[in-house]
């Protein structure tokens, strides 16, 4: 762990409930704020998140599952859409949302608290991304966006 301005007592308090399940993505989205995140980035191959400042504080906790598979070779964005919708609308628990990314070629995420939408990437470099459930942008702002 580096030196940082961040809270780490919450960082780590929330980074244990989402391993355990016990906590839903608004409730780790609103403490990570309140920790002084900004965004963080998940990493499926060397499972570790790695929390992160507007300072360019870092924070890095393990991903301590057993039993996860590899990161498919091909990234099916299908497949992570569905088990994203999963987790938003049948809470379902941050080990079996793993799980199903990995097997769907998931390398690993951004999640851009502030920014309100998370990047997956593939190992092929395959992007995909996803707003915060109401946190779309206007149809107008998507097509600057991508441009």
């Amino acid at each position: 762990m580096n030196q940082t301005n961040m809270n780490t007592e919450i960082i780590t308090t929330t980074v244990r409930a989402t391993l355990a399940g016990t906590i839903s993505f608004p409730e780790v989205v609103s403490q990570l704020l309140a920790a002084g995140v900004e965004y963080y980035h998940v990493d499926y191959v060397a499972m570790r998140k790695t929390f992160c400042s507007s300072a360019g504080d870092t924070v890095v906790t393990p991903i301590n599952y057993e039993g996860l598979p590899p990161v498919a070779a091909d990234f099916d964005a299908a497949a992570l859409r569905a088990a994203v919708l999963d987790s938003h609308r049948n809470g379902q628990k941050y080990r079996d949302f793993s799980r199903r990314a990995m097997k769907a070629g998931t390398h690993g995420y951004y999640a851009f608290l502030r920014g309100k939408r998370v990047t997956y990437i593939g190992r092929q470099g395959d992007q995909h991304t996803e707003w915060f459930p109401g946190a779309a942008p206007a149809q107008s702002e998507t097509l600057r966006t991508r441009s």
